[in-house]
Order: structure tokens, then sequence, then C-alpha cells
């Protein structure tokens, strides 16, 4: 059992963070023995703890008493942690005189954490302050230039290490279904679902200049194919005829198209609720071309065979991220058209500030898919993993990892299919590595002229399933995560010092197992040492 001392201001944040890294916790009492303690800060407390652990990034009393000068760095830094780099957006200090080499500042190489021993007790000090870490990375998230780096897991990673390293056994359920290594949830946008809802406007001017220009510049590069232009430009060529009625709607068939590909396949797609209607911003009318052509109603059809088919259809939000009322009215039209009680929501272009989860949450969204870049991929909150925002009391947030958009559009990541795949194999092995989801965004014209990039999304999907990842909807990977926060440790009164896992029944058999995992005690030594993990795992729940 941890015990931790923490801020009261961060008693929201130290909750939140021990359901990311799932193992038995509780805030410290004076009267009860630890096997660790964790402070934040600079906190009193006498604990007979076996591992104290102080985290600060500032100058502490403990560090008087050690004759410790730590000396300030600037904000924000890298650390490295073996062949990780951890971005720290706070204060942090390095120590002059310690030798430690598990975590060090990138360039200078200065020690940022240390190991010492007292009397019968370790002593490990971090030069950070880990609970604001996580309030920034849960509140303000990560700029792009580090949105390759899942530093919330790293976190996890290196408190788990330095608590086995320095000693201990751990107990703990990881963010991993029984069976599977991770989770994979794949998502589509619904912004154009026909051509001809589109009368020479932004859509299609963009959609004639990238077909024909963009299609020759990309050859001339060497970033697309001569087979692919002459798609294009072909479907270019067909659009007057689209319009009469003498040829097919390409943009059309984009449900038969994924169920096509998926086979079967549990998928989530986010639909428009209102057309013509660009929106707001937090400070005016949001740019004209945001309006949607369609509305949910126009597509009901395919609403009704895409659930028939396995799939989850959610809201698509206008303007539930800013105003609670407009919201409510966005996801009763979508519940209207679903029948579904519980509706999930990521906001049109990912319009998104501070208080939108709980905005979404009073207008009646079950959980919001969100939070990730329009211009790169990656972790913007740094998690893998479903997490609630610290705005929220109970919806839950399914980060987005990758975006079809920011991996093709030139003006974003402007890949290649080849370099596409390489990207989406970097996130795939950081799922697989701290678990949780990887949660990829193909929009429902991405299989069709002009952007043809459907056989980039084949391969991802063909090589998620060779890896065993569990395929669900965007609510079901939400409920897996909800399952997994339902269970709790309890102390067993029969065997002092051990506890047992309750998992509650209310999620039934819908989900897999979670799994129980004991990490045993290792050497000062292995601390950074990813591949040295010793564990055992069982299924419970």
């Amino acid at each position: 059992m941890i015990g931790v001392i923490a801020d009261p201001r961060e008693h929201d944040v130290v909750s939140e963070f021990f359901e990311l890294f799932k193992t038995p916790w509780e805030f410290y009492r004076k009267e009860e023995q630890y096997d660790a303690v964790l402070c934040s800060g600079d906190g009193q407390f006498d604990s007979g703890a076996k591992l104290v652990l102080i985290y600060s990034g500032r100058s502490t009393q403990f560090d008087v008493e050690q004759n410790v000068q730590p000396l300030p760095q600037r904000k924000p830094c890298i650390l490295l942690y073996q062949a990780d780099r951890i971005p720290i957006y706070g204060d942090n200090l390095t120590f002059p005189g310690k030798r430690a080499d598990f975590l060090t500042a990138e360039g200078s190489r200065n020690c940022v954490a240390y190991v010492a021993q007292s009397n019968e007790r370790v002593l490990a000090r971090v030069g950070y302050d880990l609970f604001d870490e996580v309030r920034t990375l849960l509140t303000e998230g990560q700029p792009p230039v580090n949105a390759n780096i899942p530093t919330l897991e790293l976190h996890i990673a290196l408190l788990r290490d330095l608590l086995t390293g320095c000693g201990l056994s751990l107990v703990e359920i990881p963010p991993v279904p029984s069976g599977h290594p991770f989770i994979a949830c794949l998502t589509h946008d619904v912004d154009h679902p026909s051509v001809r809802r589109h009368k020479w406007d932004h859509t299609i001017l963009g959609f004639l200049y990238r077909a024909i220009f963009g299609s020759l510049s990309r050859l001339i590069r060497g970033r697309i194919s001569a087979r692919d232009v002459v798609g294009n430009c072909a479907a270019a060529l067909k659009l007057p005829f689209v319009y009469l009625g003498l040829a097919k709607d390409f943009w059309r068939d984009f449900d038969d198209r994924y169920l096509e590909l998926e086979k079967d396949l549990p998928s989530t797609f986010f639909v428009i609720p209102f057309k013509n209607n660009p929106g707001q911003t937090d400070d005016g009318p949001a740019p004209s071309f945001r309006a949607a052509r369609y509305e949910a109603q126009d597509i009901r059809d395919k609403i009704q065979k895409l659930i028939a088919a396995g799939c989850e259809v959610g809201l698509h939000g206008i303007d539930a991220w800013l105003n609670c009322s407009k919201g409510r009215e966005e996801v009763e039209e979508i519940r209207r058209l679903t029948g579904a009680s519980e509706i999930g929501v990521r906001m049109h272009w990912l319009y998104q500030v501070q208080e939108s989860p709980a905005r979404l949450e009073e207008a009646g969204a079950g959980y919001d898919s969100t939070i990730g870049y329009n211009e790169t991929v990656g972790y913007r909150s740094g998690a893998t993993q479903v997490y609630r925002p610290l705005t929220a009391k109970r919806l839950l947030e399914l980060p987005l990892h990758a975006m079809d958009t920011a991996l093709f559009y030139p003006d974003h990541l402007g890949l290649t299919p080849r370099e596409a795949q390489k990207l989406l194999n970097q996130l795939r092995d950081n799922a697989i590595r701290f678990g949780g989801c990887l949660t990829i965004n193909w929009h429902d014209r991405s299989l069709a002229p002009e952007r043809l990039w459907g056989e980039c999304y084949r391969s991802a999907v063909d090589d998620l399933k060779e890896r065993n990842a569990w395929f669900s909807t965007a609510g079901a990977g939400v409920g897996w995560f909800r399952k997994r926060r339902a269970a709790t440790f309890e102390r067993d009164c029969t065997r002092p010092g051990e506890v047992r896992v309750a998992v509650g029944d209310t999620h039934g058999n819908a989900f897999p197992g979670l799994r129980l995992r004991i990490h045993k005690a290792r050497e000062l030594s292995a601390i950074g040492s990813h591949g040295s993990q010793d564990y055992v795992d069982s299924a419970v729940g």
C-alpha cells in the first residue's frame, strides 16, 4: 500500500493518476503503516515505510537534511529515462554530486533523481512535481513538438520502476484487457457523405484543386502513384455527370466501403446533427465552411445499417463543446436517430477548451473522444489510456491518437502511405508496451477520390489484427475502462499486509476481463531497464 502526501488542491489529480496507475494507495494517515510513502512537495511526515519517494521541482527540507543543494533547470525541459525522453513542463531540479544515471537532464546529463539508503529505509528523490505534471497533461496537454511521447505513461513507468527497484513487490491492474495486449478503436468522422450536396462551394473547389493540381504536384515529388493521379483526375472529370445523376456519387457509399474493409470489426461513426450551421468559436462565429451540407437525419438509412452491422454511431458535435443547451439538442438528435441511451462525442474540427468536458457531461454525453491533434499524431494528454478530464465528474475521455488528414495533408505532416504506416506502427508499439488504446480516425471520404487513403488504412487494420488487438467501438472501449475503474483493492483481514481485488458485476460479460499483475521486487540497478520486468499475471473479473 502506498500512502500519498500532496497539497489538498491536487487531490483530484492524485485520485485520477491512481486510476491510471491502478495499484493500492490512499492519502497518507499518520496512524497507518505503509510499504511506501509518496510525498509531493515539502510535506512533513513520520513514517516507518520501507521506501519514501519525494517528488518536488523545488528545494525541500529533505534536501537540507541530505546536505544536497539542487540546481533549478529551465522549463520546459526534456529528461532522459534510459532510451526514453520525458518532457517536464513545470519546475524541475538537478542534483550536483549525485551520480545516479537512470534519470538525467538532456544535454547536461545532470542527475534528476537518485536513491539513498538511510538505516532500514530507502529514500528516492525525484526533481519534479509528479502531480503538477499530471495536471498539466490532463488540462493543457502537450505541444505538437512532443506529440510522439506518451509522457503520462512514462511517469507511471518511472514510479513503478522506483517502487520495484527499491525492493518492493507491487500489485497492479494494468490497462490491458484479458486475452489481448491492447485495445484498437477504429473511428470515422462523417463530414461529407455526398458530393451532390456541395454546389461549387469551398469543399468542391478544394476537391478539384487537390484532385488535379495537388495530385500532379505529389506525383512529381514521388508522393503519390500515377494510378492514383489517373483516378483523381477521372473523378474530377466525372463531377458534372455526378450532379446530373448520370454518374455514381463517389462519396456516397462510405458505409459499404468501411464495412467491407473492416469485415465485421466494430467501429464508430461520428455524424453531424444539423446542417448549414458552422457553430461558434469561443470569441465569435466559426468559419462558414465549417458548416456541413448534410445532417444526421439525411443519412438515417446508413445510420441504421451501421448499427445493424455492430457499429456505433455517435455525435460529431458543432457547439456542444461550448454551450450545454445546444449540446443537449445535438446529443438528443443522435439519441433519437440511434435509439442508444449513451451517446459519445467527438467535436467537429476538434474544437475544445478545458471546460468542454463538464459542458459535454451536462449536455448528456456519455464520453468524449476529441482530445487529439489536427496537425500531427500522438499523445496530446500524454496518455494511451481513457481518463477522466479534471473538470468532469463522470464523463471519460478516449484520446484520439491518429487522424488521416494529419498524416497526409501537405500543410500537416504530408506523409507518403509508407511513412504514415511507419508512424502508425510506432503508436501501435507504444500501445503494446503500455497497454491502453490506439484510437484512429479515418474520415468518411478518405477511401474515395481525391484522397484514396484506403491502402494505408487497410494495412493498419491488418497489422492490428495480427497483433491480436481487441477491436471495440469507442463506447465499448470506454466501457472496459469503466469496468477497470470500478475495481477496488481491499485489505485482506485474514492475511495482514495483503490486498484483494473486488470487481463489480454491473458490467457483466460484455467486455474482456481484467488482469491482476504482481510485480516482483528488483535490485536498484534494474530501475529503468524496461526489458527486465518480472511479473505474473492472473485473470480477475
